[in-house]
């Protein structure tokens, strides 16, 4: 039989009847840790043990891919479970999905601490020494999936909760057997390198009303390297934590009084409008209109964009003379309400509205982390009203858009295109049709690469995320670009087109930044505190040899403000070398030291705060350098070595 095979030089092989997927990987020598540990045979996830047909297609997964760390550290999260029930046999294990770096398994009737660590991973070591195969097992029905399951409550309630016709199964490997859809790794012997994390509480399904359960969290490589190398990233995150920074540079703090509401300090507020100013900037370079919506409006509005019956749990609401109001959860009914309140003709079209808006979400407390999930906070939102003839064009210009603005931040990013789920979407097959190709065709055009998440699309429309890179190589999902059938119609949205004939308007939503808040904090923590010299908080230090150089300190803040630039002097008793060591504590960008031979030259002497000394120098060369370094939005410093 042959099969075809992707990712590969050889599309197509020829392989013995009753082959499995294992055996192709073999012919393949795809026998490293990292490769194949996982498999994809005609668009679904299959264990290596599958058998294969003539005719399929197959893709095999490395570890770098997602979906063969997803496969990874599945597998793994049972080995941690295993490893947990032989030292503590009465624990119940209950999930343990894989997440973004690594896994975790929660476990009822278990109490462990960081101190059972070292004999969890040397546990875990002697099970992948015995190198598993993992087996998969079906079940008949319900029924028997509840029998193998007798002494479990937990795994007896997740049974209970799937669909009567849901396919059922688990996996073995020695002793131990777990209720799991997978696939899983081969055998277990491609795990190289283990590290137990964490550990912490977490309610049974994530309900405050349930049992509260240990969560143990680990992570798994097929390399010790990547291990070693993950670790010193973890502890280089732990410095630039943005909670951390924040407070420490005085950029914003939270309060108990508004959780997970942030106060944005006036340091923090001179980057915030310097963002705001170079995205405002950016938007009228490209045409777009801005408006302000009201935060609070009335339940009438949230019924008919569908957020009352859909998202009610997550919004703010207050009853106000008889009337329900709620406070925004999102942008984008005030924008259906201030487009409708117009009669537009297709030569408007397409019409760009930008708002940069503050909306309101209920988080949990739990779930509240710095300026990354929070419950008030502002989107770079923008909703373009367009023919369908416009989709690709417009598409294009928010690509090329987004592409420039993480550019000038030095950030990367990489593409994913979501499309159509199987079901309960809206709208016709001809015009998912028309949306997607109109992002496909707009994303081959970048020849930038993407990738595509088959299924994974809003039910209203295909979308765009931006997935962006720091400077440690962590990623974020930031903008999205999402394409909506749904809203237009809702709202009964229309413009006049050339032929007079009233017709329903395209409209794709988009954020860049997505929450500033959250781009805010990305930015802390992806310059480490050190912003560069545009939107630094503060940019110039003068300081003072002896209280007789305060007097010309003070005409260079003048002279240095007066040109735009953030300055202040340090006129404390400290030493030259303490204040100097301040400044560059506080991440100011110019250091200049001011003594006699500087006030009789009408110099500076001017360090960096990557403790570059430069000596003497002009103050008017200096700005004007800094000018430049400021009007370019450059990353590094000229005066940096």
């Amino acid at each position: 039989m042959f099969v075809k095979v992707s990712g590969t030089k050889v599309s197509e092989l020829e392989l013995p009847e009753e082959s499995t997927a294992k055996d192709l990987a073999d012919k393949l020598h795809l026998n490293g840790p990292s490769q194949a540990v996982g498999v994809n045979v005609n668009g679904k996830a299959v264990d290596l043990t599958y058998p294969l047909k003539d005719g399929d297609a197959i893709t095999f997964w490395s570890f770098d891919d997602p979906q063969g760390k997803e496969v990874f550290w599945h597998t793994s999260a049972h080995v941690l479970a295993q490893a947990i029930l032989r030292i503590w046999p009465d624990a119940q294990p209950t999930i343990g999905p894989p997440i973004e770096n690594g896994f975790y398994y929660d476990f009822g009737n278990l109490t462990i601490s960081d101190q059972d660590f070292e004999k969890i991973e040397e546990q875990m070591r002697l099970i992948i020494e015995e190198n598993y195969l993992s087996k998969r097992e079906s079940f008949a029905n319900k029924e028997e999936a509840l029998q193998a399951f007798a002494h479990n409550p937990f795994k007896q309630e997740l049974i209970r909760s799937f669909p009567e016709d849901a396919e059922l199964s688990g996996y073995r490997q020695g002793e131990f057997f777990d209720l799991c859809r997978g696939p899983h790794l081969y055998n277990l012997g491609k795990i190289k390198a283990l590290k137990v994390l964490k550990t912490s509480g977490a309610y049974w399904r994530g309900n405050h009303e349930n049992e509260m359960l240990t969560r143990v969290y680990a992570i798994t490589f097929p390399d010790r390297k990547m291990l070693k190398d993950y670790l010193t990233s973890v502890e280089e995150a732990k410095k630039r934590d943005h909670k951390v920074l924040g407070a420490k540079l005085d950029l914003f703090s939270l309060k108990e009084e508004a959780p997970g509401m942030p106060f944005i300090h006036p340091k923090g507020t001179i980057i915030w409008n310097e963002l705001l100013a170079y995205l405002r900037q950016c938007l009228d370079d490209k045409n777009y209109i801005e408006i302000k919506t009201p935060t609070m409006m009335t339940r009438d509005l949230w019924e008919l964009s569908g957020h009352w019956s859909n998202y009610r749990q997550n919004m703010f609401t207050s009853e106000i003379e008889n009337r329900d109001f709620a406070i925004k959860p999102m942008n984008c009914p005030g924008c259906m309400l201030y487009y409708r309140g117009q009669i537009h003709s297709y030569r408007e079209l397409p019409l760009r509205v930008a708002e940069i808006g503050n909306v309101h979400r209920f988080e949990p407390s739990g779930s509240l982390s710095g300026l990354f999930r929070v419950r008030s906070f502002h989107q770079d939102d923008a909703h373009i009203f367009m023919k369908p003839s416009d989709i690709r064009s417009e598409i294009l210009n928010v690509l090329n858009l987004a592409h420039e603005i993480y550019s000038t931040f030095g950030l990367t990013y990489r593409l994913e295109l979501s499309t159509r789920p199987e079901k309960n979407t809206i709208g016709t097959d001809k015009e998912w049709e028309i949306a997607t190709e109109g992002l496909k065709n707009a994303l081959d055009e970048t020849g930038r690469p993407y990738r595509i998440n088959e299924g994974d699309g809003a039910f209203y429309g295909p979308k765009i995320d931006f997935h962006i890179q720091d400077a440690i190589n962590r990623t974020w999902q930031c903008g999205t670009i999402q394409l909506d059938m749904a809203l237009p119609e809702k709202f009964e949205l229309e413009y006049t087109a050339e032929d007079g004939s009233r017709q329903r308007p395209v409209m794709i939503h988009r954020a860049i930044f997505g929450s500033i808040e959250r781009f805010f904090g990305i930015l802390i923590e992806h310059f480490s505190g050190r912003f560069p010299l545009w939107i630094s908080p503060l940019q110039v230090r003068l300081i003072p040899v002896a209280d007789r150089h305060v007097e010309y300190a003070r005409t260079l803040r003048k002279q240095f403000k007066q040109a735009g630039f953030h300055c202040d002097i340090d006129e404390s008793n400290e030493s030259v070398s303490k204040k100097v060591r301040n400044a560059q504590l506080s991440q100011i960008n110019y250091m200049l030291t001011v003594g006699d031979q500087e006030v009789q030259n009408h110099t500076v002497n001017l360090r960096t705060r990557e403790n570059v000394v430069l000596g003497e120098i002009k103050p008017e060369e200096l700005i004007a350098s800094m000018l430049e370094e400021k009007r370019s939005r450059a990353l590094i410093s000229p005066y940096h070595k």
